[in-house]
């Protein structure tokens, strides 16, 4: 049957709409243009010629960027981090979430309070860098891993995404002798996919993205992230490698700009080649485990 909508229902779509156009757009043609910049050419660029589409189109810039062993450096040990950092927090996640998602657990008000508090009044800058100092995990890969184990929203969509799950599961699976350990790794994780797909792309995406913490934590040139490297990049408009490339190996030809444009493409090409495998389980995921009781 069709609902016949109100003509003010039908307004407010519009105006829906609209927005959500004119603000896709907004976040869309930056990403365009440094694309589009990526793949033009230094007369072009330096002209001012590149809008969203590459213009005197070559690979030049992702050459030498290909060629560049920082680069490459940068992008090991941020994988590095994206992966032990986003396994650990899957485990701490999940097993912090099983316990506090069951009624009946003594204390879970108490324990919940103290989660929403971290949540909403976070530890300040300078302590918290004093503390990792005193924990020795300056100029350490840990200093990226260890600070952010955890994140409390995180936990929350977790623990709400287990609550709906049946409880009549949990219960047959400890008549047939499961113990709390096997219930989760074998029946809670596995009806879990949405849940944990979305915290994944969370975690993963934020180690990824992540350029503060190594700018705090990190002094050695050799152990800086990809971001951090991009960072310098166009903080310093030509870092040395840049000046060494534009003085002698490439002749002067390439143009910094051109040269971080194609560092940045490179950089998000990973995320932008995962997202879609995980855009399906991403936006059931966050429904489900943001309906709170």
């Amino acid at each position: 049957m069709k609902i016949k909508r109100s003509m003010g229902e039908k307004s407010f779509d519009a105006f829906n709409i609209t927005l959500l156009v004119i603000m896709s757009l907004l976040a869309l043609l930056p990403l365009l243009h440094v694309v589009a910049g990526s793949f033009s050419s230094n007369n072009a660029l330096i002209q001012s010629r590149v809008s969203f589409w590459p213009v005197e189109p070559t690979l030049q810039q992702f050459k030498y960027v290909a060629a560049n062993d920082s680069f490459w450096r940068a992008g090991w040990m941020t994988v590095k981090v994206v992966v032990i950092a986003t396994t650990l927090n899957m485990v701490l996640t999940i097993v912090g979430s099983y316990p506090l998602s069951k009624s009946y657990l003594r204390g879970r008000r108490g324990i919940m309070l103290f989660i929403i508090f971290t949540l909403v009044f976070q530890a300040p800058l300078i302590p918290t860098y004093l503390v990792v100092k005193e924990l020795h995990l300056i100029n350490s890969m840990w200093a990226l891993i260890v600070p952010g184990a955890i994140s409390a929203f995180n936990m929350i969509l977790c623990i709400t995404f287990f609550r709906n799950l049946p409880e009549e599961l949990f219960d047959a699976a400890k008549v047939d002798g499961m113990n709390d350990y096997r219930i989760v790794w074998q029946i809670v994780v596995p009806l879990s996919k949405p849940i944990m797909v979305t915290l994944l792309l969370f975690y993963a995406v934020g180690h990824w993205n992540s350029y503060f913490a190594p700018l705090l934590y990190i002094n050695d040139r050799h152990l800086q992230t990809l971001q951090m490297y991009i960072y310098f990049l166009i903080a310093a408009g030509s870092s040395n490698d840049i000046a060494a490339a534009v003085a002698g190996d490439t002749g002067g030809k390439l143009l910094p700009k051109a040269l971080e444009m194609a560092t940045i493409v490179l950089a998000t090409t990973p995320i932008v080649i995962l997202y879609p495998f995980l855009q399906k389980h991403f936006v059931k995921g966050a429904t489900l485990g943001s309906v709170k009781e």
